[in-house]
C-alpha cells in the first residue's frame, strides 16, 4: 500500500488511530507497527510528527485534562462552592480509573511521564489558585504549583492501587479529599460537606454517565468510531 505524506493528514490519522487503540487496548499494548500499518504512515513520518506514542499521549492529556473542572461544575451545578467542584473533580478522575483499565493506565501513564506531568501541574495550577487562594492568601501562584506537585502524586499514587474489599472506592475518595483539602487549609467543617457530598452522591452512575460523554467526545475529536464492547 502506497503511504502518504501529508503532514496535516498525517497527524490526524495517527491521532485518531493512536487514541482509539489506547482507548479499546490500553496504552502499553498498542504497538508502533499496529499505528503505522493502521494510520497508513512510514516510521519516519511519526517519527518526525510525534517522536514516540507519548507525544500523542500528550495530545490526548491536553484534551481530556482541558475541561474536567467545568464538567464537573455542571454536575454538581452552577454556583456551587469551589470546594465541592474540586471534590466532585477529583473524585470522578478516581472513579473513572475503577471502571475502565484502560482509562487507569492512560491517566497514571500520563502523571508518570515528566513532559505530561508538568502540563498537567501547569494546568492545574491556576485553578487551585482561583478554588484555594482565600484559604492561603499568602501563598503565590508559585506555592501552588509546588502544591499541585504533591497532590498530582497523591493522585497517580491513588490511581495506581486498584480498590478491594478493604480499600474501598468510599475510602479512597475521603482520604483523597481530605489530605488534599487539609494541604489547601480548608477547615474540618467544610471537608466534612464536601466528603458528605461525595459520598452521598451516586458516585458510580455519575462517573459512567462522564465516561460515555468523555469516549463520545473523543471520538468527535479525533474522528473514530469505538468498538461496541467499550
Amino acid at each position: 500500500m502506497s503511504r502518504r505524506y501529508d503532514k496535516e493528514g498525517s497527524k490526524r490519522r495517527i491521532l485518531s488511530v493512536c487514541v482509539k487503540l489506547f482507548i479499546e487496548k490500553g496504552f502499553k499494548k498498542t504497538t508502533n507497527a499496529e499505528i503505522l500499518e493502521l494510520a497508513d504512515v512510514t516510521s519516519s513520518t511519526f517519527y518526525n510528527i510525534f517522536k514516540t506514542k507519548d507525544g500523542v499521549l500528550l495530545e490526548l492529556t491536553e484534551f481530556m485534562f482541558e475541561n474536567q473542572f467545568s464538567i464537573a461544575e455542571k454536575l454538581v451545578g452552577e454556583g456551587t462552592s469551589p470546594i465541592m467542584v474540586y471534590s466532585a473533580e477529583t473524585a470522578l478522575q478516581l472513579t473513572l480509573t475503577e471502571l475502565n483499565e484502560n482509562l487507569r493506565e492512560i491517566y497514571v501513564e500520563a502523571y508518570s511521564q515528566p513532559h505530561i506531568a508538568e502540563y498537567i501541574y501547569q494546568n492545574t495550577t491556576n485553578e487551585l489558585y482561583k478554588i484555594f487562594s482565600s484559604y492561603m492568601p499568602n501563598c503565590s501562584l508559585s506555592d501552588f504549583y509546588e502544591l499541585e506537585i504533591g497532590s498530582a502524586g497523591i493522585m497517580r499514587g491513588y490511581m495506581s492501587r486498584p480498590c478491594d474489599k478493604y480499600f474501598t472506592i468510599e475510602k479512597k475518595l475521603e482520604r483523597f479529599i481530605r489530605m488534599s483539602l487539609s494541604a489547601y487549609n480548608v477547615p474540618k467543617e467544610e471537608q466534612d460537606k464536601a466528603v458528605a457530598y461525595v459520598l452521598e452522591s451516586d458516585i458510580i452512575s455519575t462517573a459512567n454517565a462522564v465516561m460515555k460523554m468523555l469516549f463520545e467526545a473523543l471520538s468527535m475529536k479525533f474522528d473514530f468510531t469505538l468498538s461496541q464492547k467499550i
